[in-house]
């Protein structure tokens, strides 16, 4: 049988680094503390990604909390999506009470209340800043993604952006892409078939009713202007520390297709926004995705393609995603094999069906000599879980049962007064909170067609044309250059490039075989 001394001897060499790293609690065996045996997570793989897993009420959200606070600590700002609505406390400084003495007794730390530079975000129009994009900006591939199209619906899709380019419309909001998705099937189709070819009814029909159903998960909040700037996550504090930016999206619990919307749009902002940064001492920002099956559970295989893409290749970009989730089959496999650390909280066994889940997540672990993984899963206690990471090489640690250290920020949500002083305070909540509604394709649509009405009723409606605009003097550019629309084309220029670049890599055609394994 193993001894203490073995364990304390395999623990220390796995959790002992050369690089920056922050505690996450320390080891035990059969369910005592091992004081000798600190357990350290390097921040030179933070990177790498990570799963924190388990059954509701074990601890996840507290873990990621934990984690956030260390690494604002170290400079690395972060990125929460709250779904449940409980990370906003992290903003206020922590108490003292009975048991968090009492955990801190037992892991020979001491307990430091803190608090953490905090700005909120919303989706949906909560207090906060508000966070948009425009339609633009996803471009033809991933726009058609997110819409569960198929390839001659994409095309027409990419046929539609090239159309809006060409004719110098701008493509802000929802109700742009619908005007001019309307346009080229009715009063512009004769223009557009005599510059692309013919377009099927049945094909712009289609597409419509995908958007309009976007639009009922509440998408038209999220598509328009002011766009996020992704810089804007990355900022530190008068202190130096990484600033925690906490995205509440608690009424998005019944709409994932928004949701999932957002997280592919940002990941392939940031993807396209990001100098390549290779090895680095510590991530630039480290996101973690809480209720994290709400992205995958109404993802189309090729939506689940592109996250799986855009989660392998943002590694190199210096960036770290992390996944929070009841069990780890939530995640599809070749996400899962993406994911370097694994934090798993306890799981319940109630069923055939739980039990067979357990069992295959404890096969995916590390093998180990001193625990019963498949039993230990079920009677971890609150604030404990499985650990193992990967250290400076790479090379997955050795599994360790770790009572965890808690927040030092308060573990309950801000007040509304609170919620209120948080934003008065926001630069970036005077940045985008002001409504924009900018000069677009609907507008210019809409009024072209009303002149050439009026002008001449006897000109049928398909021989309208959109004029191009004209050739602006020199005198004008200074005008040019402060306009909202222009800023906006020339900002994502390059990003539709690059998300061009990403579904010729295999975004978009045949489905690749997923890895069934997590390493």
């Amino acid at each position: 049988m193993p001894t203490k001394e073995a364990f304390v001897q395999a623990i220390q060499a796995g959790y002992t680094f050369k690089g920056e790293a922050v505690p996450l609690g320390v080891a035990m065996l059969d369910g005592n503390i091992v004081s000798e045996a600190p357990i350290h997570l390097p921040l030179k793989t933070m990177n790498r990604h990570g799963l924190i897993a388990g059954a509701t009420g074990t601890g996840k959200t507290k873990t990621l909390q934990m984690i956030s606070e260390w690494l604002s600590d170290n400079s690395v700002p972060v990125l929460l999506m709250d779904i449940k609505g409980d990370l906003s406390g992290i903003a206020a400084i922590g108490t003292i009470n009975e048991k968090v003495t009492e955990r801190y007794q037992k892991l020979a730390m001491e307990y430091k209340p803190s608090l953490f530079s905090t700005e909120l975000m919303t989706l949906t129009g909560e207090k906060g800043i508000h966070l948009r994009a425009t339609v633009s900006e996803f471009g033809p591939v991933l726009l058609s993604k997110i819409l569960g199209l198929n390839d001659t619906q994409g095309g027409v899709v990419a046929l539609l952006f090239k159309y809006c380019d060409d004719s110098q419309l701008p493509l802000l909001d929802l109700k742009d892409f619908i005007k001019v998705l309307q346009f080229i099937g009715d009063e512009g189709k004769v223009e557009i078939e005599k510059l692309y070819g013919k377009i099927s009814t049945t094909t712009t029909g289609t597409i419509l009713r995908k958007v309009i159903e976007l639009q009922q998960q509440g998408a038209d909040i999220f598509f328009g202007e002011k766009s996020f700037e992704v810089d804007d996550l990355m900022r530190m504090d008068d202190q130096g520390r990484g600033m925690i930016n906490v995205l509440r999206v608690t009424d998005l619990q019944d709409r994932p297709k928004l949701f999932s919307t957002f997280m592919l749009q940002l990941l392939a902002e940031l993807y396209a926004s990001c100098p390549e940064e290779g090895d680095v001492d510590k991530p630039k920002l480290v996101l973690f995705i809480d209720e994290a099956h709400l992205i995958f559970e109404e993802a189309s295989d090729a939506l689940l393609q592109q996250i799986e893409t855009i989660v392998k290749l943002i590694r190199s970009k210096g960036i770290g995603v992390f996944f929070c989730t009841q069990n780890p089959m939530d995640i599809p496999a070749g996400v899962l094999a993406q994911l370097g650390l694994k934090i798993q909280h306890a799981l319940r066994a109630f069923t055939a069906a739980d039990r067979k889940s357990i069992r295959q997540t404890s096969e995916n672990y590390p093998e180990t000599d001193f625990y019963k993984t498949e039993d230990l899963i079920t009677q971890l206690g609150i604030g404990e879980a499985l650990v193992t990471l990967l250290n400076e090489k790479g090379i997955p640690t050795p599994l360790a049962h770790v009572m965890l250290c808690s927040p030092r920020s308060r573990m309950d949500i801000l007040t509304d007064d609170e919620i209120n002083a948080l934003t008065t305070k926001s630069k970036l909540v005077a940045k985008y909170n002001q409504p924009v509604d900018s000069e677009s394709a609907y507008e210019i649509l809409t009024e072209k067609l009303k002149e050439a009405a009026e002008k001449n009723q006897s000109t049928p409606l398909e021989d309208i044309k959109v004029p191009k605009p004209k050739k602006e003097e020199k005198s004008t550019l200074e005008k040019v250059a402060n306009n909202t629309v222009v800023k906006s084309m020339v900002r994502t220029a390059g990003n539709t490039i690059v998300r061009s670049l990403l579904g010729a890599l295999g975004l978009g055609g045949r489905s690749r075989k997923k890895s069934s394994g997590w390493f």
